[in-house]
């Protein structure tokens, strides 16, 4: 931050340093920002004890956005401080995203920042925090086309030559049910009277939340649900969906077996001679 000061001829400068703040309370001194274990590391004095006093902080956050005052003190117990100050704006670069994305379109991620930037500024993009070394762009977009789910990672961006890198934004691609196939609780095969839960699992985005159940040659639905007791032999299979659409699983073999058990003719009355 640039300065300049004059003073009255005759005076010496004995001390110079900058305040955030104008209010003090009666006969304490401004609080000296070199003193200040937030900025003692970070604030460097360019100036001198004569007209420049200029100074430079690194490693600005936004929480050092703030008016700052310089503070001079001579030998004749002059004490001045530069009313107006100076006020450091402190702006964040930020990735611009369409809140839901479906695969198949096309995105734009947008590096957005408030500072006025040159015509000559180059952007760089990173996905999970890993530079995408061939995108160095002289626009502020980043161009992701016909997306897939795989693309559903953290984007964020920063300005060549600056070190400071964007929060990371992420990209959500919402997509229909995949990999739908149907887990057997147990074995695939019982005995007459008993049942074995069919369960359907899927991978979509957002979930799937409806589930229907068909035996395989049949055209009507014969249960609903993630999970399906069957008490029949067949080939059943399920259909997984969400608003993006539905997809089927392979069909899955249950086998009932005879029980074993048989009524004892003897005691039947037809049969009885």
């Amino acid at each position: 931050m640039r300065c300049t000061y004059t003073y009255p001829t005759g005076h010496q400068i004995k001390k110079v340093f900058w305040s955030k703040t104008q209010d003090k309370k009666e006969h304490e001194e401004f609080p000296d920002l070199s003193k200040d274990p937030e900025y003692s590391h970070r604030l460097q004095y360019l100036g001198d004890k004569q007209q420049n006093c200029n100074i430079r902080l690194s490693h600005v956050t936004q929480k050092d956005e703030h008016k700052y005052y310089f503070r001079f003190i001579t030998d004749k117990d002059g004490k001045w401080i530069g009313k107006s100050g100076v006020t450091l704006n402190v702006t964040d670069l930020q990735v611009e995203s369409p809140e839901r994305v479906t695969e198949g379109d096309s995105v734009n991620l947008r590096c957005k920042s408030s500072c006025a930037l040159t015509d000559r500024a180059t952007f760089i993009w990173y996905r999970n925090s890993q530079p995408l070394t061939e995108r160095r762009d002289r626009n502020n977009e980043l161009l992701l086309q016909s997306v897939r789910r795989e693309d559903s990672d953290r984007y964020s961006c920063a300005v060549d030559g600056h070190t400071h890198i964007s929060p990371a934004v992420q990209l959500n691609v919402m997509y229909s049910p995949r990999n739908v196939s149907v887990l057997i609780n147990g074995s695939g095969v019982i005995v007459e009277g008993d049942s074995v839960t069919l369960n359907c699992i899927s991978d979509s985005n957002p979930p799937a939340l409806n589930f229907s159940w068909f035996k395989e040659n049949e055209t009507s639905a014969v249960g609903s649900g993630q999970s399906f007791s069957a008490l029949q032999s067949g080939r059943f299979y399920c259909q997984a969906h969400n608003q993006h659409g539905s997809q089927r699983s392979d069909a899955v073999t249950v086998t009932v077996k005879d029980n074993g058990e048989h009524p004892d003719l003897s005691e039947d009355p037809e049969y009885i001679s």
